[in-house]
């Protein structure tokens, strides 16, 4: 059993930058691999950025390439995603969730473990 907490959320404007944090319990958190979604009002989820349990592989949407970075420590059972750049466009609830299989990292339907999301809103 993995419990996701994140935080980190917050109102920022265009521009500037907010950085995630996903806390996780449970021993078997470091076989996971993690991923970040979105889901703004009316949108469906939507994935993010994904990190491999050992951290040596990592994946982004088109829309995070080159602005977010997701990052994770083992020892502190914590995943990040620092996110510069940020616009309007960014505002969401951000979830960050665990899967067992990274070939399934962009299908939210196949992760096993949520968190319970965090707001980031982007002012322009």
């Amino acid at each position: 059993q993995v419990q996701l907490v994140e935080s980190g959320g917050g109102l920022v404007q265009a521009g500037g930058s907010l950085r995630l944090s996903c806390a996780a319990s449970g021993r078997t958190f470091g076989s996971y691999a993690v991923g970040w979604f979105r889901q703004a009002p009316g949108k469906e989820r939507e994935f993010v950025a994904a990190i491999s349990w050992g951290g040596s592989s990592t994946s982004y949407a088109d829309s995070a390439k080159g602005r977010f970075t997701i990052s994770r420590d083992n020892a502190k059972n914590t995943v990040y995603l620092q996110m510069n750049s940020l616009k309007p466009e960014d505002t969401a609830v951000y979830y960050c969730a665990a899967v067992e299989s990274w070939a399934l990292r962009t299908m939210p339907d196949r992760y096993d473990y949520w968190g319970q999301g965090t707001q980031v809103t982007v002012s322009s």
